[in-house]
């Protein structure tokens, strides 16, 4: 459910709208959190076989900082998130990488 599905489904039901339940959209996050999406997208990615997703390989983030705009203030809180993401993704690969190993074993 996005933000404006929510919103209309408030107005509908006539029930008062509880910000702590609303999805954000993107426009609710500050300009660094959409930088530091972009950014992570625009990284190439370390791939192994029998492994898989091992990460981001961060080889170009000078430059794609320089794109951004990113201030030298503001690269903490850039690596922090860029990290984040970067931890979301390995997981979500390595559960997926062992849900098939699992549904291969359990089919010889």
């Amino acid at each position: 459910m996005n933000k404006d599905q929510y919103l209309r489904m408030v107005e509908q039901t006539g029930e008062e709208i509880d910000w702590d339940r609303c999805p954000p959209d993107l426009e609710d996050f500050p300009q660094i959190v959409l930088d530091a999406m972009n950014i992570h997208n625009s990284l190439g990615n370390r791939m192994y076989p029998e492994i898989g997703y091992m990460g981001k390989d961060y080889t170009n983030l000078p430059l794609l900082e320089k794109l951004y705009g990113i201030q030298e203030h503001q690269q903490e809180y850039l690596f922090d998130l860029l990290l984040f993401l970067d931890s979301q993704a390995i997981e979500a690969s390595q559960k997926k990488l062992k849900a098939e190993y699992d549904r291969i074993k359990n089919k010889s």
